[in-house]
């Protein structure tokens, strides 16, 4: 609309305040109210009132003015006075998807009597859109149902809390969050391309509703501040009649998304039958040379699965003495009388506790132990219960309460272990190696006992941890040689208790894999003697020279290793032979390897950046708050229902943000 002879009409004469921020324009027969701020032209016709212009400035972005109670009329502050939830109600007939009709709230007419007590204040700089993504953000840290924002009682919170908010849907809500991962989606690509050593990661599953199952992928790295960080890379669904191929393509997709196939140092797993599909990557990684070693410590199993499945066994094996047990704790607390009868008799055989009998709860293992404890201290006054009351028939005989102290005595092994795990959130690869040999030496003992029944089951927990043992003891101990106070010392002392007469042969292969993998680490650096007036291929396992074709990369990958090991002057001495020449670090509670390495680095340039990818290595991939689980991890409901675009994306992003939160 033309406005260039239109005539400025004189604002004193009208009486509301909304014309302190508006010209009333005429042109012809047409009045026009354009606000002073933004410019916007409305009506300004005497028949059309002042409400839409009271509206738009209380939305208006540009306007500077804080105080907007003036422009809100008094029968309207007193709706927008802060609730008091007993005083309002819903009409239930309302649907969700309508708006929050103010009308079915009812006020208490006391509640308010003075139309100036708190009015509503709103600051200038509000932001529509910074609010929205402030609520999307909080959906996302909390796992907030995205249809919250549909919610009534949320939209009556919201409205007096901040009255400019204008409320959002769940579909806006989901493409804010949608927005939010594709931001943080790109910092961590950028964090993944510049780093300066290799990526492990794990796969855990998870189930959804009916038959869906879905894979975590995380990374695990050290930056290049020598600090271990996680990320959650994919949350994706896979079908369980797909094919181990099929399944690895999957993997490989997400691998090449992030563009991190050529970066991987290993991959942590469950170690089931069902995960065949790990070989089949580390196949396809180690036809393209992408991997150290040939891909020996790429498969790595997970140290906290194997334990747990060793305690099932266990707990399977004494499934019916445990049942017993419950059901005499359960008959003893029936009634305060029977529990003080309990106690008399436990005075009588001079059994001094302070920890007191309950039940355990079934889905953690820990629990069970700590009743079985507490329970095993109590067991002569219950056999002595069990002959006074006829009605106490569940208590477990002689031979079941010894077999119950022996299990026990096994599942303190492991529940040792797991608390040593658990002590830090992500802990580095050097600690495992001790506790896994600890393991290690109490099996070989507990298949010696003279009890069929221990032996058995020792027998089936040896098969299981051999298998374990098998894939993963050369990545434990590479890992434990790269602990400044370990070195080899703790192979020497461990090898000879595990395998007796053929030790030597072992520590000698150790030996050979741990510097086989140095001179990889030393081919690919750009930090290697040999790097001078040749190009070498950065952060490469293959250790090759840059050239135009694969055929010559090939070729030439034995003459680099064998150009590297023969090229040592006289005197000169690598890494490898500084490090194992220096006396053992003294063992201190307080001692961080990555702290070590980090200030080690300038003297160890070369071992500083096997220790980077080796340490890196999640041994574990269970959560520290989730090591004593018995269960598989389970997608809520809610988030079962989602579409997988965004259920990835709520999950990624849920760990992102709050991985950037507590740094």
């Amino acid at each position: 609309m033309d406005l260039s002879d239109a005539v400025i009409i004189n604002s004193s004469r009208l009486k509301s305040v909304v014309w302190n921020d508006f010209d009333r324009v005429k042109k012809g027969d047409l009045c026009v109210a354009i606000c002073r701020h933004c410019k916007k032209k409305l009506s300004g016709s005497s028949t059309s009132g002042t409400s839409h212009l009271r509206n738009h400035l209380i939305r208006c972005q540009r306007r500077s003015n804080h105080d907007i109670t003036q422009l809100i009329p008094a029968r309207e502050r007193k709706r927008e006075r802060p609730l008091a939830i007993a005083n309002f109600s819903f009409n239930q007939e309302q649907k969700k998807d309508e708006g929050l009709n103010l009308v079915n709230i009812k006020f208490d007419s006391d509640q308010v009597k003075d139309d100036n007590a708190n009015a509503v204040t709103v600051g200038s700089n509000y932001d529509q859109r910074r609010s929205q993504f402030d609520l999307a953000r909080m959906i996302i840290i909390h796992g907030y149902p995205l249809n919250m924002v549909e919610h009534v009682g949320f939209k009556v919170f919201v409205k007096n809390l901040q009255p400019l908010f204008e409320l959002v849907t769940t579909n806006k809500i989901e493409a804010d969050c949608l927005e939010i991962y594709e931001k943080e989606k790109q910092k961590v690509f950028e964090v993944l391309d510049k780093l300066p050593g290799r990526i492990s990661l794990s796969i855990d599953a998870w189930a959804g509703s009916g038959d869906v199952q879905y894979f975590c992928l995380a990374a695990y790295f050290i930056d290049e501040s020598w600090q271990l960080k996680k990320k959650i890379l994919n949350f994706v669904s896979v079908d369980s009649s797909h094919t181990d191929d099929m399944q690895a393509d999957v993997i490989m997709t997400c691998l090449m998304d992030w563009d991190i196939d050529r970066k991987l140092f290993s991959m942590t797993f469950d170690g089931s039958s069902s995960d065949f599909f790990v070989l089949r990557i580390r196949d396809r990684l180690s036809q393209n040379r992408f991997l150290y070693g040939s891909g020996q410590l790429f498969e790595v199993r997970c140290v906290a699965t194997v334990l747990n499945q060793m305690v099932q066994d266990n707990l399977e094996a004494l499934g019916e003495v445990i049942y017993k047990i419950r059901e005499s704790i359960r008959y003893v607390k029936s009634s305060q009388a029977m529990l003080e009868k309990l106690n008399k008799l436990a005075q009588q055989e001079s059994i001094e506790t302070e920890k007191c009998l309950s039940l355990d709860n079934s889905f953690r293992w820990d629990s069970t132990y700590r009743m079985l404890e507490v329970a095993l201290e109590y067991k002569t006054a219950f056999s002595l219960l069990r002959e006074l009351d006829p009605l106490f028939t569940v208590c477990p005989s002689d031979v079941e309460w010894e077999r119950a102290s022996a299990i026990t005595g096994y599942l303190n092994v492991f529940l040792e272990v797991m608390n040593d795990f658990s002590r830090s959130r992500y802990p580095t690869a050097n600690i495992y190696f001790p506790l896994i040999c600890d393991i290690h030496l109490k099996l070989i003992g507990w298949c010696k006992s003279s009890d069929d029944y221990i032996s058995s089951l020792a027998l089936k927990m040896r098969s299981r941890f051999d298998e374990y043992w098998d894939k993963c003891s050369l990545g434990l101990a590479v890992a434990a040689f790269l602990d400044p106070r370990f070195k080899m010392k703790l192979v020497e002392y461990y090898f000879p208790q595990i395998y007796g007469s053929t030790s030597l042969e072992r520590i000698d292969e150790i030996s050979s894999r741990i510097k086989a993998l140095y001179n990889e680490h030393s081919i690919g650096s750009p930090l290697s003697t040999l790097h001078h007036g040749q190009a070498w291929q950065v952060g490469g396992s293959t250790g090759s020279l840059l050239g135009p074709g694969n055929d010559v990369k090939d070729r030439l990958v034995g003459f680099d290793k064998f150009l590297n090991e023969t090229s040592q002057s006289d005197g000169t001495k690598s890494d490898l032979d500084k490090y194992l020449e220096e006396p053992l670090f003294p063992r201190n509670v307080d001692f961080n390897v990555l702290n070590w390495w980090k200030v080690h680095t300038p003297r160890y340039p070369i071992l500083s950046m096997m220790a980077r990818n080796v340490l890196g290595t999640p041994m574990s991939k269970v959560h520290s708050e989730s090591v004593f689980n018995m269960g598989g991890r389970v997608l809520e409901r809610d988030r079962s229902s989602l579409s997988s675009a965004t259920l990835q994306a709520l999950m990624c992003s849920q760990d992102w943000i709050k991985s950037e939160l507590e740094s």
